[in-house]
């Protein structure tokens, strides 16, 4: 199938259909950044000052985050998880509508007042490096405020907006090349998701595999570079932790390996259909004055559908740590698994800009330990921690069409799984291999808009 890249799948994907943007296959996060860009004395010192930025912009939409929470649910100490749960039911529909007001309002204003690409993806593939200030800025604040709201969505769009905008303007004020602003941009995307995230190596990973397309010195080195420097900086008001911290010692087990086998090519066809859901609502959002209740619409579905089920507010980390410290029936986690991916779509087709990174680790990581506890009934002795992290790097390795990037961030994220890595590899490469056959798009090349600048 071509596609407007000229690149050609060979063989082609099965499912020969487009998203509704029009987008070939082809186009996806790991296709290679035709020009290399020179890294020069003063491309080092961009980098460097790329990393502060994106390190600084990170903590204070983290605290952005944290301030929409506390005030939203009404919790003055305590995690997101212990706020959104002990708030009255009332409290719970109240706080995603208030919410839904102010996004709505925000997204709709911003994108009426301003102009220009807010998309980073777009910008690095197809683009020249190039983002609007205004609008990248303005869609990044509503959009930590929607998901401390509640909005199922991730928070790490606005880090990520923010610090490729920074590689941007300081690209174009020093003068760099079309290539080197690409490269600046997607560094800076890369250290705004570490930061926020504490991942330096995953941040670094994400930037070349997905962002750039090569794991090779030139792409490496900087990003690896922007992403220390960022989360570094990040640490003057983040902790330094991992965001799921406290799970046990995870020895390999032949259970858990045959399991990695047997539920790999499914987890690859969820993401698919996950991924394809994406596409579609995200080309079929509402227009004009129609989008201006959706959102509110939108997070009040959230709101009622929170009261009996809390877990799924927010970016999705409620939900993680739940599959991650073994809590909950398998009834309940399959069920969460699956209304997840909806409540997502329904946030991102309403007009709500935000990520995607930790609503599918906490899909894939609630269908993991879900049906890892069915799979513990026939054959005990592997802990559901166990199955719910290879599950979580399996199916983000096959949505976001990024093995590597998977891997090395459940890692960081964890703190936990290195003994995993033949069952949590074996999984991963094989959801990934399936989701690139049967399709090849990815949460994030299912999103481009219809067509290159």
């Amino acid at each position: 199938m071509a596609s407007t890249s000229g690149r050609v799948r060979v063989p082609p994907p099965l499912l020969r259909r487009r998203v509704p943007s029009g987008r070939g296959a082809t186009e996806q996060p790991n296709a290679p950044v035709a020009e290399e860009a020179r890294l020069t004395l003063r491309f080092w010192l961009l980098v460097a000052l790329v990393g502060v930025g994106a390190g600084l912009a990170g903590a204070l939409l983290i605290g952005l985050l944290h301030l929409t929470e506390h005030v939203a649910f009404g919790y003055a100490s305590g995690s997101f998880a212990e706020g959104a749960q002990h708030a009255s039911p009332l409290r719970r529909v109240l706080a995603t509508a208030g919410g839904g007001v102010v996004v709505a309002v925000g997204f709709f204003l911003v994108r009426r007042w301003t102009r220009g690409r807010a998309d980073v993806d777009d910008a690095v593939w197809h683009g020249d490096g190039t983002l609007s200030a205004p609008r990248a800025a303005g869609t990044a604040v509503f959009s930590e405020i929607a998901v401390g709201a509640g909005a199922s969505v991730g928070r790490e769009a606005a880090p990520r907006l923010i610090g490729g905008l920074l590689g941007s303007v300081l690209g174009r004020w020093a003068g760099m090349s079309t290539a080197q602003r690409r490269l600046l941009v997607a560094c800076g995307a890369g250290a705004g998701f570490a930061a926020v995230y504490d991942v330096p190596l995953g941040g670094a990973v994400f930037t070349a595999e997905v962002l750039c397309g090569g794991i090779a010195l030139p792409v490496v080195l900087p990003a690896l570079a922007s992403c220390a420097i960022a989360t570094a900086t990040a640490w003057v008001a983040l902790p330094r932790e991992a965001t799921y911290p406290g799970l046990p010692d995870l020895p390999p087990t032949t259970s858990a390996t045959v399991w990695a086998l047997a539920v790999a090519v499914p987890l690859g066809l969820l993401a698919v259909g996950f991924v394809r859901l994406i596409a579609r609502v995200s080309h079929h959002r509402p227009t004009g004055w129609w989008s201006l209740p959706a959102p509110l619409v939108a997070m009040l579905v959230v709101g009622l559908v929170g009261i009996p089920l809390p877990e799924l507010f927010g970016n999705g980390k409620i939900l993680a740590d739940l599959a991650f410290d073994a809590r909950g029936s398998i009834v309940l986690l399959l069920v969460l698994g699956a209304l997840k991916p909806l409540l997502t779509s329904l946030c991102l087709g309403s007009g709500i800009a935000g990520g995607l990174f930790t609503p599918t680790l906490s899909t894939g990581a609630a269908l993991g330990a879900g049906l890892g506890g069915l799979w513990s009934l026939a054959w005990p002795g592997t802990g559901v921690v166990t199955f719910a992290v290879i599950g979580a790097a399996a199916f983000v390795g096959a949505a976001m069409q990024a093995p590597l990037a998977a891997l090395a961030l459940l890692l960081e994220l964890t703190h936990a799984g290195f003994g995993l890595m033949v069952p949590m590899a074996v999984a991963t490469v094989l959801a990934t291999v399936t989701a690139r056959v049967v399709d090849g798009y990815s949460i994030y090349s299912g999103r481009l808009p219809p067509s290159g600048p």
